[in-house]
Order: C-alpha cells, then sequence, then structure tokens
C-alpha cells in the first residue's frame, strides 16, 4: 500500500489548489484544514450542508439543477474511522469485474500523516454528476447512464485515451494487450460476473451497474440487497462502504452521511462525485 501524498496516485499534481473550506458542526482548527488540503486534495462537505444538498435533489423543482435524470441517485460513502485496510474491496472488485492485475478498478491508499492514526482510503470510480471524461471522448463511448453513472460503450471506443487524460482521480485504465491470464482473487473473492474487456480500450469501476439493472425485475433495493449491491460494499467485513440511493432518505447512504463530517475528492472542480469520504471522528 501506498503514502496518499506519493505522486504516482493522482493524474495532477496540483490537487492542493482551490480546496474550499465550509462550516461545521465541529469547528475545524488552521492545521486539520492546511491537513486535508495538502494531504487529500478533498473538499471539506459539512453533514447538514450535505443533507440539505439531499433535500435539493428530492425536490422536483431542484432537480434540473442537480441531476439530469429523475431516478435513483446512486452514491457510497466510505468510512475512513471503520476501515482497516484489509483489501477485500480491492480483491472483491477484482474478482467480480475480471480485471487483470495492475489493472484494478478500485485501489487501496494508505495516509500516514494526515489524522492522529493511520488512514485507508479506497478510490473507485466517483461516478461524477459533471464527468469531465464524458465531455471529452470524441465518439460518445463514455457517457452518463440514465440512472446518472458513468459508463463505457466498449464497441465505441478507439482508445485515444482522452478520457485517462481529463479525470481528475486516475481511475480509468487502458488494456494495452488481451486478457489472458487467471485472475489470481477467483474464487476466494468471487466469481467474474462481467466479459473481459478486449485490448485497445479504456475501462475502470462501473459501481457494479451489471447488479444495479437486476434491481426492478428482481424487486430488490441496491444498498440493501446484497445480489444488485456493489461487490465492494458486500465484502467488507467493517461495514465501512455503504450504498444507496441519496434521493431516499433512509438508504443506508443517506442514513451514513447526515450525522457524519464527510468530503468529497476535488469539489473544487464541480465535478459532484458520487463517492464520499467519513472523516475519522477525532482528527489530529
Amino acid at each position: 500500500m501506498t503514502n496518499l501524498n506519493s505522486p504516482e496516485n493522482t493524474n495532477h499534481e496540483n490537487t492542493s489548489q482551490g480546496v474550499t473550506n465550509q462550516s461545521n458542526s465541529r469547528e475545524m482548527t488552521r492545521r486539520e484544514v492546511l491537513l486535508l488540503i495538502a494531504g487529500l486534495g478533498m473538499g471539506i462537505v459539512a453533514a447538514d450542508k450535505v443533507w440539505q444538498w439531499f433535500i435539493a435533489i428530492n425536490d422536483p423543482h431542484a432537480q434540473a439543477e442537480h441531476s439530469n435524470n429523475e431516478g435513483p441517485y446512486w452514491a457510497m460513502a466510505i468510512d475512513l474511522e471503520t476501515c482497516i485496510g484489509c483489501e477485500r474491496c480491492v480483491h472483491a472488485c477484482q474478482a467480480t469485474n475480471d480485471t487483470a492485475d495492475g489493472h484494478l478498478w478500485n485501489i487501496m491508499i494508505e495516509d500516514e500523516d494526515t489524522f492522529s492514526k493511520p488512514v485507508f482510503i479506497t478510490r473507485p470510480c466517483m461516478h461524477c454528476e459533471h464527468a469531465a471524461c464524458v465531455d471529452v471522448c470524441p465518439v460518445g463511448a463514455t457517457y452518463h447512464r440514465e440512472d446518472g453513472l458513468v459508463a463505457m460503450d466498449y464497441d465505441r471506443c478507439i482508445g485515444c485515451r482522452y478520457c485517462m487524460v481529463a479525470c481528475p482521480y486516475g481511475v480509468r485504465v487502458f488494456n494495452w494487450q488481451d486478457n489472458i491470464a487467471k485472475n489470481p482473487q477467483v474464487p476466494t473473492w468471487g466469481e467474474p460476473e462481467i466479459e473481459r474487456r478486449p485490448r485497445g480500450v479504456v475501462e475502470k469501476c462501473t459501481f457494479c451497474a451489471h447488479r444495479l439493472d437486476m434491481a426492478n425485475e428482481r424487486g430488490l433495493r441496491p444498498g440493501i440487497d446484497r445480489a444488485v449491491t456493489p461487490a465492494c460494499c458486500n465484502v467488507c467485513p467493517t461495514g465501512a462502504r455503504v450504498f444507496g440511493d441519496l434521493r431516499d432518505p433512509h438508504s443506508p447512504v443517506s442514513e451514513a452521511l447526515v450525522n457524519r463530517q464527510s468530503v468529497v475528492l476535488r469539489s473544487d472542480l464541480g465535478t459532484n462525485p458520487r463517492v464520499f469520504y467519513l472523516l475519522p471522528t477525532e482528527v489530529a
């Protein structure tokens, strides 16, 4: 595992620029703010502000401002307090999505410097509401699904890798060659549920969209029913990862966020990520 401040873990070296500090239920010290900005490149989001945003996107008159769809607003919350760095989420993702070694859709980063104790930060795709990767794709291979998630059409992808350059989170990988090797995480951490992607395309985390697509027809709720919940959330032994619909105030992700201080990666960019990080309750 790697220290969060290592430059190879970001596509942009200016991750500390432009992060905005907002008011909190517990006032943060100047040192805490500087550490968060320098170490994490995260934008601070107070729990009460997050809840106001939830209410706003539930308001039909405000939906156009916050989202282009009227269906569920899928999101994930990752608790930095309870994550133990076991990497089960990394392994389960690799097994379920049949990714090649070194082409992980979900990675683990260890940060030993920012807080009073080491924390483990996992980074899937942020599934941004305003996604730069969607904007730059010249052939529409990267697009927003009807439920707002950022998806890939591998038949359209021409391998230009513009999306990789545009993504500020470094979540995408390019298939330089066909993946014919045995998946080292199968069957210990799961079985492949989707086909392997061909050579010459870009791929990334999908929030296990193939599972989400089964939810309506099976009458199940993502985030609650395991069969339609992302594999990384199901496998977590401490419940550090939760998933659900932000438009539902009773979903696991909404309930996790309402009373905890949280951050999103690079809020200064206005991408509106769908992955929130719950801060440790004790910050040095």
